[in-house]
């Protein structure tokens, strides 16, 4: 929890799933994929009821800004990304593996809903944690000089 953080605001919160419960958090994304996703078909139904099944353990990311707070809404929101990314380091660290990913639920209200978020409260991501079964999918890199600028009077 220790990030980049303007004025030490912690602008963040965690929410954890683990054992049983993920089931039964993923029954409940079930029916709102059901009602809320265009087009939903049975398979994506099934999908969404195992989206929390894909790790032991999965960790639910929210950003809280203070917009009340003289520190920017956007320097906030980005210190609850940096606790994404640091949860990434630390368990890769502990010797697990862990991905960062959002999809429908981070976006929908109902699922905003069911994890009681506050009113300029959103989701930054799901960390998912666990062992893996299989190597990550490499990633194209940005060619630096096609993102790296230097400024000139």
């Amino acid at each position: 929890m220790r990030v980049p953080d303007h004025r030490r605001l912690a602008p963040w919160r965690f929410v954890v799933f683990e054992g049983a419960i993920r089931a039964v958090f993923g029954k409940r994304l079930a029916e709102i994929a059901g009602r809320n996703l265009p087009g939903a078909e049975a398979r994506d139904i099934v999908e969404a009821a195992g989206l929390m099944l894909r790790a032991p353990v999965v960790v639910a990311v929210l950003s809280s800004p203070d917009h009340d707070h003289r520190t920017p809404v956007w320097e906030q929101e980005l210190s609850a990304g940096a606790v994404c990314q640091n949860l990434l380091l630390a368990a890769n660290a502990a010797g697990w593996a862990a991905t960062w990913l959002t999809e429908w639920p981070a976006y929908d209200p109902d699922v905003a809903t069911t994890l009681k978020l506050g009113p300029h409260e959103r989701v930054a991501g799901f960390v998912y944690i666990g062992t893996s079964t299989e190597h990550p999918q490499e990633r194209v890199r940005p060619v630096p000089s096609e993102r790296i600028s230097r400024w000139q009077a």
